[in-house]
């Protein structure tokens, strides 16, 4: 039978890091996603926390072997000509699993078919093959292009993946600064950006602003990333809670176009946390909030797989902050009280 055409394309993504309920933290990792069809194709299977093989972690020339083995240019890594898609976000074995597929040549064109879930050297397609996911046969110069560009310095997964802290509170944005480097987020702590090179101001992807800092710096600070030309996301803290304004910082370096999240909506509004998603997948609910002598109050509220649409889940407590969490995104919101 022969494939339909589909178009293909990429697009810039994340595997969501932070610091969970538990205390665990969850890695960061950036990486070029497949869109098949206008929709990235993770979204078209089942709910997985997994990374795409071309992450901008990964030494170039690894990298560059990944696209080349896409492009037919390079051996399969997998018997049977078989091809990684996505993989585990924390190694690159197959023993946590990974989702494959033979990819081949039909004339001028690329074929993608025979999707399955797979742990072993041999993909066992009756019992973890991905029904009505593909075949799909991708127009031969479409397909170049794309993952040409990824060869030749035009990647749309590249990040800036650093955070200029500025705040009064040097003690909390010092451990806001461990946090975010141990889920793999560069983070330095300035009073402001006077005197920084515009060289290293280009290397930052956002700016956290702590609550007490005067709006004289901050003005200082967009001047200087203006005269630098950055385009660089700005995050002021909701409050002294570092999963918090991890979460915040997340959301503010998530390169992926707003039209392509799983996670659509976040409100806080009458005792209740509304949340919206473009596809079905896993959603976690954490509620904080400042109790007394200024410590940390954390509530789970709500971790289920949720099909498409708008969705209503109570809040208990009457917390004032929430973040929403999937395996690729992360959003965060404040009751109006708060």
């Amino acid at each position: 039978m022969l494939a339909e055409y589909a178009t293909f394309g990429l697009a810039p993504a994340m595997r969501a890091g932070g610091v969970l309920a538990s205390g665990a933290y969850q890695v960061h990792r950036d990486f070029v996603d497949f869109i098949v069809n206008g929709r990235p194709l993770l979204f078209q299977l089942a709910d997985l926390d997994a990374v795409s093989p071309l992450a901008s972690d990964i030494p170039p020339a690894i990298f560059t072997t990944h696209v080349r083995r896409l492009l037919l240019e390079a051996d399969p890594p997998l018997l049977d000509g078989r091809y990684v898609i996505y993989g585990c976000p924390e190694c690159e074995g197959l023993d946590c699993g990974a989702v494959t597929a033979v990819i081949e040549r039909a004339g001028d064109d690329y074929v993608w078919r025979d999707f399955a879930w797979q742990t072993s050297d041999h993909a066992d397609l009756e019992l973890n093959g991905y029904r009505g996911i593909g075949p799909f046969r991708f127009q031969g110069g479409e397909y170049r292009e794309q993952l040409g560009r990824l060869l030749t310095g035009d990647d749309p997964g590249a990040v800036r993946r650093r955070v200029l802290l500025i705040g009064a509170r040097v003690a909390l944005l010092a451990k806001l600064a461990a946090a975010l480097r141990t889920i793999g987020i560069g983070a330095e702590i300035a009073a402001d950006a006077a005197g920084v090179p515009a060289e290293e101001l280009r290397t930052y992807g956002a700016v956290a602003f702590g609550r007490a800092v005067p709006e004289r710096v901050r003005g200082s600070v967009h001047e200087a990333f203006e005269r630098a030309g950055v385009d660089v996301a700005y995050v002021d803290g909701l409050a002294p809670i570092v999963p918090l304004l991890v979460a915040q910082i997340e959301y503010a370096l998530d390169p992926g176009p707003e039209a392509q999240r799983r996670l659509a909506r976040l409100a806080v509004t009458d005792g209740a946390v509304v949340t919206e998603v473009t596809s079905p997948c896993r959603v976690r609910l954490t509620a904080y909030r400042v109790g007394r002598l200024r410590r940390a109050r954390v509530h789970e509220v709500f971790d289920e797989v949720l099909e498409p649409g708008e969705h209503r889940v109570p809040l208990p407590g009457g917390a004032p902050y929430v973040v929403a969490r999937t395996s690729d995104a992360v959003l965060v919101a404040a009751a109006a009280s708060g």
